[in-house]
């Protein structure tokens, strides 16, 4: 009766002396001939197509070596050394203290032969030393890469190799996919549309599936895009910078070839980031009536929707549960909403300080001057941005992510994070101007601009000063008095 052995088989890039790797089917059918030549039944074949680096998990590996130590099987066959493991003797010693048979055939080692108990330990120890030599070498080479500003991997999205030498980037046939990417995001699209919007129209993403919304960040995060050679500080971690030894960021682009511009960049990252409001066509519908959204049902805490003559409590109209739906006849609530809005603006004085007229000051700057306005917002948010990106440094401290060599240059970072926080705020100290807000004084002049106003000035106008309005229940037969079944939300200051 024959007894039975497992094979391990291991598959690497690499090349060994001047013979190149076997394949997996050549490894095997090395095995089960020496199987069949030493009277033994292949059980079951283990193969990893992975690294034996000591930091890489090898799931059939471990396998292999649970079967054999459990008495599963009574052997385990290896085509080489180097592809059991390159971990040292500390990966064959247990085993042969256990008297555990291991053939390693390209070696014609064999544990059941005494004598080549010590062979196999140095042949590990070998492996273990070569592994060392080449992972140093490899990184000595990608460092001094880096440095040179050789893009490492595959292209990024947009980009291609330009030269295989030096490994510069430049720009593919998908670059101006990748500038729309960002210029929608900046606009205020959402990464979700815009990848519905990709993948509607058949455009390939860089994975050559589809495209979703977290490839669309990645990409507006990537500094590649501003042209410098990028890493991760963390494995799966958001992309930085690389640095080299002089503490620089490095430029990974070919001569002549331009970054995506960098006002375009700070834009769509600030949007991504939550830091600029959607753009108005990329909001849902705007309100159609004077008081649509603005009105809340004060039993259920819902909207409300327009009913015939009246604004009703929408979830009532739509059937969902609502205890005391409030419902108002729309002219007589929409000229006591204007009557309260017209008092509460022109008793509010801008020189006393009074928070409803700053507000009103506010909105209307924003309503009357939207560029400037946009650039002042676009300011404020730079200088959110900058303080994020001090705190995120300090949170990576923390984390022990600068406790290694990048730990140098946590001083510069720093420095960098404080310059960019300092220039955000200056430049957003350069808005706030005075204000005219001479309409706002005279009772003629703001009756007179009501009644030129169309629906959706006059909306705009109501807005400048109420957030809004909780309504009540009325009851049948009883006069609509505001005072009884209005409570008004007034419009208060930005936080900045």
């Amino acid at each position: 009766m024959t007894q039975e052995i497992d094979l391990y088989l291991r598959k690497s890039a690499i090349t060994r002396q001047r013979e190149r790797a076997l394949t997996f089917r050549a490894q095997e059918q090395r095995g089960r001939r020496w199987a069949d030549e030493n009277g033994y039944t292949v059980r079951k074949v283990w193969a990893d197509n992975l690294s034996a680096y000591t930091d890489t998990v090898r799931p059939e590996f471990d396998k292999a070596i649970g079967a054999l130590l459990a008495d599963e099987v009574p052997a385990l066959w290896c085509y080489a050394a180097d592809r059991f493991s390159r971990k040292g003797a500390g990966a064959v010693i247990p085993l042969l203290d256990e008297g555990k048979r291991i053939v390693f055939d390209y070696e014609r080692l064999d544990s059941a032969d005494p004598r080549d108990r010590r062979d196999i330990i140095n042949r590990a120890e070998e492996a273990r030393e070569y592994s060392s030599l080449l992972s140093h070498r490899v990184r000595d080479t990608k460092a001094q890469q880096r440095d040179e500003g050789a893009w490492l991997g595959a292209a990024p999205y947009g980009f291609e190799i330009a030269d295989k030498e030096t490994r510069k980037l430049r720009h593919a046939g998908t670059w101006s996919n990748l500038i729309r990417i960002f210029e929608a995001t900046a606009e205020g699209k959402s990464a979700r549309t815009i990848a519905q919007e990709l993948n509607a129209e058949e455009v390939p993403s860089p994975d050559g599936i589809s495209w979703g919304g977290s490839t669309i960040h990645r990409m507006i995060r990537s500094p590649v895009y501003e042209g410098w050679q990028a890493v991760s500080l963390t494995r799966g971690g958001r992309s930085v910078p690389y640095r080299d030894k002089r503490g620089e960021r490095v430029s990974v682009l070919a001569e002549d070839v331009e970054p995506v511009p960098a006002d375009l960049v700070k834009r769509a990252r600030l949007a991504i980031a939550g830091h600029l409001p959607v753009a108005p066509e990329y909001q849902r519908g705007k309100p159609k009536h004077l008081l649509s959204g603005l009105l809340r049902c004060a039993s259920c805490g819902g909207g409300t929707a327009i009913h015939g003559r009246s604004y009703r409590c929408y979830n009532y109209t739509v059937g969902k549960p609502c205890a005391e739906p409030a419902s108002a006849m729309r002219s007589l609530i929409e000229a006591y909403i204007f009557e309260e809005w017209l008092g509460a603006v022109l008793k509010a004085d801008l020189d006393d300080g009074d928070p409803l007229m700053i507000a009103v000051a506010e909105r209307w700057v924003a309503l009357t001057k939207p560029e400037e306005t946009e650039e002042h917002r676009q300011a404020l948010a730079a200088v959110k941005a900058a303080e994020k990106a001090l705190e995120r440094l300090a949170e990576d401290r923390k984390a022990g992510i600068y406790d290694g060599a990048m730990g140098r240059f946590y001083p510069r970072l720093v420095s960098e994070a404080e310059a960019d926080l300092v220039a955000a705020e200056n430049r957003a100290a350069e808005f706030g101007g005075a204000v005219d807000l001479t309409i706002f004084d005279d009772t003629d002049m703001l009756y007179a601009a009501w009644e030129v106003a169309d629906d959706a000035m006059r909306r705009d106008l109501i807005r400048l000063a109420i957030d809004q309005v909780t309504v009540t229940r009325g009851f049948r037969g009883k006069p609509f008095v505001g005072e009884e079944r209005c409570v008004i939300t007034w419009a208060t200051p930005s936080q900045g």
